[in-house]
């Protein structure tokens, strides 16, 4: 955790915000003869790396996120003869869990330089679907420090990668969850009726990114899980009391399944990400009126551990052999 490795996978973003922050030390000396902070006592005294990316979800090669995201340990296993492969991942710890990630950044000249964070762990993650839009995923990123000594690595990606798109994702809530050989699933799930727009799902991974002691050099220690993590959501849809404001109303404990189906892979095998949370309670669900207008809602929700099944399951089905 937090050694330097070469990166060997690459993802496409739309966008990034990856940043070293030094802290400084101020000269605070009272001297006659001198009004003004010393430049030669100003030093950096601790460094850490923020901020995070943004992707669109791909078809192929991005399962190492999600089993940094939810500390999972997962691995493809071949489905029957096919070249279909499932990744079932589920929370797990964090410990030892961290990421070397590489940014190259263009200048206006077309040189392009390398930023390289080493002990990068997941803060925060957020999948999200809108209308006609694709899927995509939101990464807040806390590390340890930045090399600008490290060559940039040649970049390679998966041939024949998409995306997943606002036509392929089915919604079901209720239903039964169980867990059988080591996946969850549930039988008898409805497809929501009401003309559902945005889905946000969303895990924070609270931890303790302020491990600085003496002899490290300004430099943290691992980041711990120090609380609680969490998993919310949102819903943004048209006005429908009985399908989604009265699991607020009464308190209603229900199964959310969220499920994106792509291209076929092989034998009736679809390159796929689905959720499941088996224990999701709805904590706002206010219809507004704001004119002669559809009357729409945004539902939020917070998934739980039904001490059954795991609290979210995320699978990938596509031709990865690796994470």
């Amino acid at each position: 955790m937090g050694t330097p490795v070469t990166v060997t996978k690459f993802v496409e973003f739309n966008s990034e915000s990856l940043a070293w922050v030094p802290s400084f030390v101020e000269p605070a000396g009272l001297r006659v003869g001198r009004k003004f902070k010393r430049a030669s006592r100003l030093v950096q005294s601790r460094k850490t790396v923020e901020g995070g990316f943004e992707m669109e979800w791909p078809t192929k090669g991005a399962g190492l996120l999600v089993a940094h995201a939810l500390g999972s340990s997962a691995v493809p296993v071949q489905i029957a003869a096919t070249t279909a492969y499932a990744q079932i991942h589920t929370p797990g710890g964090l410990v030892g869990k961290g990421l070397t990630i590489q940014v190259g950044r263009p200048e206006p000249s077309g040189t392009v330089r390398a930023h390289t964070y080493t002990g990068c762990k997941i803060k925060s993650w957020e999948f999200k679907l809108a209308n006609d839009g694709t899927l995509t995923l939101t990464l807040e990123i806390d590390g340890w420090d930045e090399s600008t000594a490290t060559a940039l690595a040649t970049a390679t990606f998966p041939a024949g990668t998409q995306v997943f798109n606002f036509q392929q994702g089915v919604l079901k809530l209720g239903g039964t969850p169980s867990t059988a050989s080591g996946e969850m699933t549930v039988a008898g799930g409805t497809a929501v009726s009401t003309v559902v727009t945005e889905i946000s799902i969303k895990g924070e991974n609270p931890l303790a990114t302020e491990r600085y002691g003496i002899g490290q050099s300004g430099v943290k220690k691992e980041q711990l899980e120090n609380d609680f993590p969490t998993l919310t959501g949102s819903l943004s849809a048209e006005f429908n009391r009985t399908e989604l404001y009265d699991l607020l109303k009464n308190n209603t404990t229900t199964a959310l399944e969220f499920t994106m189906t792509g291209s076929l892979i092989a034998s009736g095998n679809f390159y796929l990400i689905s959720f499941i949370l088996p224990a999701v309670k709805i904590k706002a669900a206010a219809p507004s009126v704001e004119g002669p207008d559809i009357v729409q809602m945004t539902t939020e929700w917070e998934g739980y551990d039904d001490e059954t099944n795991a609290p979210i399951q995320i699978k990938i089905v596509s031709t990865d052999t690796t994470l």
